[in-house]
């Protein structure tokens, strides 16, 4: 529904973001900081694109993943976080109404996109583990286009049809969230009309596009535990572990930080809280994601290495 049209009140044209403080001495920090963060969040996620397309050794199905996944973190923290930073410096903490639906379509899109992305990376480990002879078959060229397809398609739907709930909503009275970015459980408590529909839509809508690959990820990892342990040699159970490991951190902080987040709705002292995992979600989850999945792994580091020095054949020097 178009916010200039509403029964009682005067339409909400533009929303007050509150963000994280109030004092001026603390923004210029939490500038700086995010500012930091935003630069090694982004150049980390790329130097790992770079790493796998200049590395042979890394032109693999695990790899192609984690280069999809390395342009989604990039994203994510993109779309929160510039305009934050734009608030910080204009001293203007305004946002129209379509730009915070912009960002909240682009947000939820990306985050879906990266929630079946690590399902289709835990899909490819239990293939690489379990089905090794037909490995290459099965997780051919075509099908990982396909697995990225089709996880664009549902995070797509995902976020046009909580994007669209979302317009139906009027909004005419206070207008302050109480966050650095739009996002649904801080836009409800701010409707003038019922938001109950909206908050059972996120509810069910949630479950099933993140129960479902999280049960994915459950069922593929148990199949690969077991495969596991039947392995007798130490080194090659030590082998396989290290490259479910990285995987595993990664999907536990993803889906740790938004169940905590969306699975409470309703709550009066949720807001503050969900700005620390706001920080998490689009700002520490894709910074420590390229520092997780280069840690101990020499591949990686030694592309990396060529990437910043432009020297190739010196993996010996990490």
């Amino acid at each position: 529904m178009d916010p200039e049209v509403v029964t009682n009140g005067t339409a909400v044209t533009e929303f007050i973001l509150l963000g994280l403080v109030e004092t001026e001495k603390l923004q210029s920090l939490v500038f700086v900081l995010f500012l930091f963060a935003y630069l090694l969040t982004v150049g980390g996620n790329l130097s790992i694109l770079a790493a796998i397309f200049v590395e042979p050794k890394l032109h693999t199905p695990m790899y192609f993943f984690l280069g999809n996944l390395s342009v989604l973190d990039a994203g994510c923290i993109t779309v929160t976080v510039p305009s934050m930073l734009g608030r910080l410096l204009s001293h203007e903490r305004t946002i129209s109404y379509g730009a915070c639906l912009s960002q909240l379509f682009f947000f939820y899109l990306l985050m879906g996109v990266d929630c079946f992305l690590l399902t289709a990376m835990a899909y490819d480990r239990f293939l690489a583990i379990c089905q090794p002879l037909t490995y290459s078959a099965l997780m051919s060229h075509s099908v990982q286009w396909i697995l990225v397809a089709v996880s664009w398609s549902c995070a797509l739907t995902n976020a046009l049809i909580h994007t669209i709930a979302l317009t139906t909503l009027n909004f005419c009275g206070p207008n302050e969230v109480n966050h650095f970015y739009c996002d649904l459980p801080q836009l409800f408590p701010l409707s003038c009309s019922s938001t109950q529909l909206n908050e059972l839509l996120l509810f069910a809508v949630g479950f099933i596009m993140a129960g479902t690959p999280m049960a994915l990820i459950v069922t593929s990892y148990v199949h690969v535990a077991a495969a596991v342990l039947r392995i007798r040699s130490v080194e090659g159970r030590k082998k396989a572990f290290f490259t479910c490991g990285s995987h595993l951190t990664v999907v536990c902080l993803f889906y740790g930080t938004g169940i905590f987040n969306y699975m409470r709705l309703g709550t009066e002292e949720a807001s503050d809280k969900d700005k620390g995992v706001g920080i998490f979600n689009t700002v520490i989850n894709p910074m420590l994601n390229p520092l997780i999945y280069s840690l101990r792994n020499p591949d990686v580091q030694g592309a990396l290495w060529q990437v910043f020095t432009g020297i190739t054949g010196k993996r010996s020097l990490i």
